[in-house]
């Protein structure tokens, strides 16, 4: 049971990174019906402008510095390539946010350099007693986070002026626009929102470990949580990462025990895995609204 615990914990957390990301995934969805494929840099840039900012700073000022930058840059982002697509078919837009991925990528890999870079994280992997159990910091800290974060975003959609408006946008676009909505600043602000959680979660990615140019990959298990979840729905895609996370611990705490013909390292295919066997049950995600089309 001891172990059972911990596993659940170690999920958790990682659950509640893969939460903040898929979050952010959403949020774009819901403003523009596309899925922005340059979260992974977008992570990746603030989990590098962390490492920076916490040496002068600290880590606690650096997370949110970083995170408004970011977020700057994805409101940019927004402006300068997504903005001129408008009209065209979503695949075009959704290979332009991938080609804004690579490039950002690029981009950053330079201030990474060869070494990993220390995000500067008071936690690292130390441990505090909790019933008994040795439980990593950053863990608790990760969901913590999620939950400020959450309780955040519940308060913005459902009481701030703008956070009524991006909801009404997100329903939708001619009835908002008649209404006075400014649908374009809307996404725009979706794309800062993005970008500042996708930050967030590339701080605490980096926690105990540090960042190199190979850390980007962690944010692609957002997009099982996302679809796991409902694209459209951001409770979903809550529910999603921590169920990722979950899958992703047991696998690489029993899989080797009790499945070990699936080979090495199956931990890092589960997430599809319950990907697969969500979408066979319910092909809109846990929370996703169905469509129905008449013909």
């Amino acid at each position: 049971m001891r172990d059972v615990l911990l596993t659940v914990i170690r999920g958790l957390g990682f659950g509640s990174v893969y939460a903040l990301l898929a979050v952010g995934f959403v949020i774009i969805y819901k403003s523009s019906r596309v899925i922005s494929f340059a979260q992974p840099a977008l992570m990746l840039a603030g989990a590098v402008a962390v490492s920076y900012l916490a040496g002068p700073v600290g880590f606690f000022l650096a997370v949110p510095i970083a995170a408004i930058g970011i977020a700057m840059l994805g409101w940019g982002l927004e402006r300068t390539t997504i903005r001129p697509m408008i009209g065209r078919p979503v695949f075009v837009v959704a290979i332009i946010t991938l080609g804004l991925d690579i490039a950002i990528r690029v981009v950053v890999n330079v201030f990474i350099g060869p070494n990993v870079r220390n995000v500067g994280d008071p936690w690292g992997l130390s441990t505090v007693s909790i019933a008994g159990l040795p439980v990593q910091e950053r863990y608790i800290a990760m969901a913590v986070v999620l939950v400020v974060v959450g309780a955040g975003l519940f308060a913005f959609f459902r009481y701030s002026r703008y956070g009524l408006a991006m909801r009404a946008s997100s329903l939708d676009q001619e009835t908002a626009l008649v209404q006075g909505i400014p649908v374009g600043s809307m996404t725009a602000l979706a794309w800062a929102m993005a970008g500042g959680l996708a930050a967030v979660a590339g701080a605490f990615v980096g926690t105990g470990g540090g960042v190199d140019q190979s850390t980007w990959v962690i944010a692609l298990k957002a997009l099982p949580a996302i679809i796991i979840g409902g694209l459209d729905s951001i409770g979903g895609a809550v529910v999603g990462g921590l169920l990722v996370g979950l899958v992703e611990s047991f696998f690489a705490t029993y899989q080797g025990e009790y499945l070990p013909w699936l080979g090495q390292n199956f931990s890092l295919v589960s997430p599809y895995v319950l990907l697969l066997v969500v979408l066979l049950v319910r092909p809109y995600g846990l929370f996703g609204t169905r469509e129905v089309e008449r013909v």
